[in-house]
């Protein structure tokens, strides 16, 4: 009596319990695309602030050396800028927001609140990280009487700060730490030392 043999192949499950798997599906799962609009405000908006501000305070340390008009220029620098950048992120968000409801009424979807765009709160984001980046070297110079002493205290304080947002920015939007972190401190930097020594050359041919 012939038998008939059959091979049965029993796929064996994959462990779900594997850190490794675990892993990957939750770096696929990540989407750093959705957290660019309020990181870009807030990234921007801080190191705006901190080396707009801290550049005017080291171009007017360039040609003063009394610590009050440091810091009456960089307050002035602070509210302006904060003010500026409200303003225009107000006018661009609530720009992005009318497109989208001409978009949905033309379309007849229904779309929750939610999910449009809320130009108030952009624009009070954007204030708010201004200000944060632009009280880091306010901060640095208040405390510090000799002139060279504070130039440099300033500079130390914003470079620190620039690594810090570079740092901050490449975590939340999952880029190399060190690429991110070196071209937000050589930015930095740059700025400040061209401020300095434009304002320094304007200052000594007495314009």
């Amino acid at each position: 009596m012939a038998t008939n043999q059959y091979d049965v192949s029993v796929q064996k499950p994959k462990d779900k319990s594997d850190p490794k798997q675990c892993q990957m599906s939750t770096e696929e799962e990540t989407d750093y695309s959705q957290r660019g609009q309020w990181l870009r405000a807030a990234v921007l908006g801080a190191n705006d602030g901190l080396v707009s501000v801290a550049s005017l305070m080291i171009g007017v340390g360039a040609v003063k050396k009394d610590v009050k008009a440091m810091i009456l220029s960089g307050f002035a620098g602070l509210v302006a800028g904060a003010c500026s950048m409200a303003i225009g992120e107000f006018v661009s968000v609530y720009s992005q927001l009318d497109v989208e409801v001409a978009q949905i009424k033309r379309n007849q979807q229904e779309k929750e609140k939610e999910q449009l765009p809320n130009p108030i709160q952009a624009a009070v984001a954007s204030a708010l990280a201004f200000s944060l980046g632009a009280i880091i070297p306010l901060l640095a110079a208040s405390f510090i009487v000799d002139h060279k002493v504070r130039l440099g205290v300033v500079v130390a304080a914003v470079s620190m700060a620039l690594v810090v947002f570079g740092w901050a920015g490449s975590i939340l939007g999952g880029t190399p730490v060190v690429k991110s972190c070196f071209r937000v401190l050589i930015g930095g930097l740059m700025a400040m030392a061209i401020t300095f020594g434009l304002t320094k050359l304007i200052g000594s041919t007495a314009i």
